[in-house]
């Protein structure tokens, strides 16, 4: 079996209508027109295919992009690139009326809606995700509809999520959701840029993300989106991780009034990922999805080779460390070609693995002048990237 094909696999529709729990991310461009208006008519069908998947006992959860796209016309920031601080200002000013629209869309369904503005540490850190599951389980077993967006008015450059695409695929990992749709401008993964490639072929069905997948994603579009086929595939590691599978999916409908959910279950063309296993636990599913791992550890090919085999990281494995990071921190395992071996939790600063790297563990305690854990990363906080 090869990364696109899978014995009699679901279709995309089938995927969907049989899922218990959706996480549905909509892209700025879907729900924001040119001018900063909220695209309501399209909100409205939307709105209309939520209300049928609960119909049918499904939870549905929305993560919404447009804030910044709505809020920067009340601000007169309309037609030019926005500073850091200018983002946040229409944020703040957007979400209000994002999340209004919403209320009304979903309203005319007696559906209640419930605002979640999240920050990348709210899933990196440990205690806030647990807290956070929390608080999403009890509002999908009242009955509400969450509708979640990055919280752009205190996120910074150099730690928000960039795109919704990966926070959706953190939702979707947070919530144990088991199927994650990501409705874009485009119906799918292509073997090429299908803008730039006429010859691009679209690809129904993927079972495993290996180096010629990620080779097939494209550049974002121009616009408001900051997302793109690469941070599509990115969130598609994350749920697949998660044991969740993914659609990727065109959300403007080609039938008057037709929501883009009612298109895919009436047949339109999408992208599904497939997860070949069963999810991981809990914790192995966060080590695995952690957004802003902390550093990099590289080992050589016998360590890479042992964790494959379940082992844990010993020191002697270990050729060189990259960044800082603290014990517990997460981070990065890579080979000495620079592909990725695993992601785990750190028993040890990157201070001390510099010092005990390449040496026994029976030689920590004379080296550190303190006896650590025998394992850098014990098997248990690892989680191991499958070989491309």
């Amino acid at each position: 079996m090869n990364a696109t094909q899978r014995d009699t696999p679901p279709s995309a529709a089938q995927a969907l209508v049989t899922a218990r729990r959706l996480v549905v991310k909509i892209g700025s461009e879907l729900l924001a027109a040119e001018n900063g208006e909220v695209r309501r008519p399209w909100l409205a069908a939307l709105a209309d295919d939520v209300a049928r998947c609960r119909s049918r006992g499904q939870e549905v959860i929305l993560v919404s992009s447009g804030a910044i796209a709505v809020g920067r016309r009340h601000l007169s920031l309309a037609g030019r690139r926005l500073r850091l601080e200018e983002k946040q200002a229409a944020a703040a000013t957007g979400q209000i009326r994002l999340a209004h629209a919403y209320q009304e869309a979903l309203a005319r369904h007696g559906i209640t809606v419930a605002q979640i503005l999240l920050t990348p540490d709210d899933t990196e850190e440990r205690r806030r995700h647990l807290n956070a599951r929390a608080t999403f389980a009890q509002l999908l077993a009242l009955g509400a509809v969450p509708v979640v967006n990055e919280n752009d008015t205190i996120a910074t450059a150099e730690i928000r999520f960039g795109d919704n695409d990966r926070l959706a695929a953190r939702v979707a990992q947070m919530t144990s959701a088991d199927m994650l749709v990501l409705l874009s401008d485009i119906d799918g993964l292509y073997t090429a840029d299908p803008r730039k490639d006429p010859n691009a072929t679209h690809v129904p069905v993927v079972c495993e993300i290996g180096r010629h997948i990620e080779e097939m994603a494209g550049e974002a579009a121009l616009g408001y989106s900051s997302g793109g086929m690469v941070t599509k595939i990115a969130a598609a590691r994350i749920a697949m991780a998660a044991g969740c599978r993914m659609l990727i999916a065109k959300g403007k409908a080609t039938r008057a009034a037709a929501g883009p959910l009612a298109e895919l279950e009436a047949g339109a063309r999408a992208t599904l990922f497939l997860p070949r296993g069963e999810p991981r636990s809990a914790r192995k599913a966060w080590i695995a999805a952690a957004v802003n791992p902390s550093g990099t550890v590289v080992v050589d090919d016998g360590a890479a080779g042992a964790l494959q085999r379940g082992t844990s990281l010993l020191p002697a494995g270990v050729v060189a460390v990259e960044g800082i990071f603290e014990r517990g921190d997460a981070v990065i395992i890579r080979t000495r070609s620079g592909a990725e071996a695993g992601r785990g939790l750190s028993a040890y600063s990157s201070t001390d693995i510099r010092r005990i790297a390449g040496h026994k563990s029976s030689e920590i305690a004379e080296i550190l002048g303190y006896r650590g854990r025998d394992e850098i990363i014990h098997r248990d906080d690892l989680v191991v990237t499958e070989p491309q």
